[in-house]
């Protein structure tokens, strides 16, 4: 059957790095039918807003959509509805992908680019599912509001339902199944009632349906601690939408570069997933060919595998993709000196 990805650039060097996976996506599967839309701050410049409805739409109709980046100083002073950010939070939530997969993997040809010593890094295989469309990021009320002499409150409202807990859940005791049979989940049940709520939901479903996958509950910020202390002992974090942005940054950096790091966000069985690198616009480096694309590859990579059906694919870029850097294929990033354009060609030789 024909496969459809949308190809959402975006801002900064997101058609940079989106350029290369249109490269390795022509020359992986040829037959995989590749659509563009502006995004992002791209979009405001043509259309006015972050995000068309009519690339909503679409967005919803193929099999998969794989985003660079949104963002940059250009779009600073444009009105908070409209920024390039309300674009992507629109697209998540439109789309309704609320399992953001996020995995730090540390090859074993880059544990040395760790910030961390190689004996903490070396075969770090961690898992991070963020809930993606729920939490203070959505929550109502918020906003900013004159409260009289000069001064002004700020609200913004972390809210938790227990079906969006169980559901978030679900997926990762579910990844962990297929892994490492471990789930940490991560909250603030100490201080705030949403993380009394968590524990408690996530132990539900834990002893109802995944007594065979071993929990452990831990607080966000411990785990933070932990991920730079120890971070090999774990195997899936779930947590929300907040820590999860916080901690799947965190862990980026563990494998020596953000520029490696991709993601995917999935939905329920059947709808299109989105796939972006962690990475941001990186506005300082966009134009000059020296971003590393191996994070969109690598999310390319999981489209294939979680949303287009060739886990074949998949594995050919997966292989690819390691033997390029056991290969001594680096960007600057990584200590090396390879530009974009040139990575992409390390990747492709090897495929």
């Amino acid at each position: 059957m024909t496969k459809t990805l949308l190809l959402l650039p975006g801002d900064g060097i997101g058609p940079e790095v989106i350029d290369e996976v249109r490269r390795v996506a022509g020359a992986l599967w040829p037959q995989l039918v590749l659509e563009e839309a502006p995004f992002g701050g791209a979009a405001i410049d043509a259309e006015g807003a972050p995000i068309s409805d009519a690339t909503v739409a679409r967005a919803k109709a193929v099999d998969a959509v794989l985003m660079g980046a949104v963002g940059g100083p250009r779009w600073a002073g444009v009105a908070r509805a409209i920024r390039p950010e309300a674009g992507l939070l629109r697209l998540r939530q439109d789309m309704a992908v609320f399992a953001n997969l996020r995995p730090a993997l540390c090859f074993e040809s880059l544990a040395d680019a760790s910030p961390l010593k190689r004996e903490i890094v070396a075969g770090l295989d961690i898992m991070i599912v963020r809930e993606l469309t729920g939490g203070v990021y959505f929550g109502q009320p918020r906003g900013i509001v004159d409260i009289g002499d000069g001064e002004k409150r700020a609200v913004d409202t972390q809210v938790y339902t227990s079906a969006e807990i169980r559901r978030i859940a679900r997926v990762a005791f579910e990844l962990a199944r297929k892994r490492g049979g471990r789930v940490h989940s991560a909250e603030k049940s100490n201080v705030m009632e949403t993380g009394v709520l968590w524990r408690e939901v996530v132990s539900a479903v834990h002893a109802a349906e995944y007594p065979d996958v071993t929990l452990e509950h831990i607080l966000a910020d411990n785990c933070a601690m932990q991920l730079v202390k120890a971070p090999r002992q774990f195997d899936v974090i779930v947590t929300d939408n907040l820590f999860g942005d916080l901690l799947s940054d965190e862990a980026a950096m563990l494998t020596g570069s953000i520029g490696l790091l991709p993601s995917a966000a999935l939905g329920e069985a059947g709808k299109p997933g989105l796939y972006e690198p962690v990475h941001g616009s990186a506005p300082d480096i966009a134009g000059q060919g020296l971003a590393n694309p191996l994070a969109a590859i690598l999310s390319f990579e999981m489209a294939l595998r979680l949303s287009l059906d060739r886990a074949d694919l998949a594995d050919r870029l997966a292989a690819a993709l390691k033997a390029a850097l056991d290969g001594g294929a680096r960007t600057r990033d990584l200590g090396g000196t390879l530009g974009t354009r040139a990575m992409g060609d390390a990747v492709l030789a090897k495929l």
